[in-house]
């Protein structure tokens, strides 16, 4: 992959974009970033994302159409989009966007974006002043830069990214202090940790909390971006990824047992088709394939 270019290349060079192929991480992971001088009347959409994205506007102006309304987004500002959200954007004919974005998601990614005061009812980002807006986008071009560098230390310069719009939000949201919903939110996460490979249910964490179910949903998804049933589902994916990327040998029973969890919670169809691969007795994956495409 060639690497992206700086801040100062040419202006032959209007494009670069990465694919991170690492979906191990669950705190944050990194999806795909880029940079780009975009030509006149450039537009994207209407579409919706799978997570979130954040594009930072280096110079130019454009629109963007969310939530049934328009939002004028020039040079030194950011604009959001949500999971979920149908969005267009486009760029001006006269003034057309220079800008870079990070297409990113997480446990902590829902977190850090209501510390910085946007979301998808309030999606454009503006600096508290030009210094930290700069600061803002050194950071999320240093990521493009070094897209070369290992999974780890590309997590490590997202964490930096996120700290930085926090940090650097004119709409900063000052951290409250510990409420007792974090501390149910801390035992749940551990009891999922320990026990996803496990048969367990939503009532089970929500009884080990303390919780009724109902309750405990509506803390859990208004705290983590997301339903305890959708979170659960993702946890033991990105957990059986990890299994087959890292095992040297991936034995049929660990797999079945990482997934046999999941298969309740599929459409009647998938169930099917899921059930019959877990007792056909064969792999839910070529491994030496799928080893093969994560680089093994």
């Amino acid at each position: 992959m060639q690497e992206c270019i700086k801040r100062n290349v040419s202006t032959e060079t209007k494009l670069r974009f990465h694919v991170f192929q690492d979906e191990r991480f669950v705190d944050l992971n990194l999806y795909q970033y880029g940079w780009e001088q975009t030509e006149p009347l450039h537009s994207y959409g209407p579409y919706a994302r799978n997570h979130y994205l954040f594009h930072y506007v280096i110079s130019g102006k454009g629109l963007l159409l969310a939530n049934g309304q328009e939002y004028a987004i020039e040079g030194g500002h950011g604009f959001l989009i949500t999971p979920g959200e149908v969005t267009t954007y486009r760029a001006d004919e006269q003034d057309p966007w220079e800008y870079t974005w990070i297409e990113f998601d997480g446990l902590r990614a829902h977190e850090a974006l209501n510390l910085a005061g946007i979301s998808g009812q309030n999606p454009v980002y503006s600096p508290a002043s030009a210094k930290a807006g700069q600061l803002l986008q050194e950071q999320m071009l240093f990521l493009v830069n070094h897209s070369q560098d290992s999974p780890l230390r590309q997590i490590g310069y997202g964490f930096l990214f996120l700290d930085q719009l926090v940090q650097s939000s004119a709409s900063h949201q000052a951290q409250s202090p510990r409420r007792l919903r974090d501390f149910y939110m801390k035992e749940a996460l551990s009891f999922i940790e320990q026990h996803y490979s496990e048969d367990i249910s939503i009532e089970d964490i929500s009884s080990f909390c303390g919780l009724n179910r109902s309750y405990f949903s509506k803390v859990f998804r208004d705290t983590m971006g997301e339903s305890p049933q959708g979170f659960l589902l993702h946890y033991r994916m990105a957990r059986a990824a990890q299994l087959l990327t890292e095992s040297a040998i991936v034995f049929y029973e660990t797999i079945a047992a990482l997934v046999a969890p999941i298969i309740g919670e599929l459409t009647p169809f998938a169930h099917c088709h899921a059930s019959a691969v877990i007792h056909s007795g064969l792999p839910l994956f070529p491994q030496s394939e799928f080893r093969s495409q994560n680089g093994e």
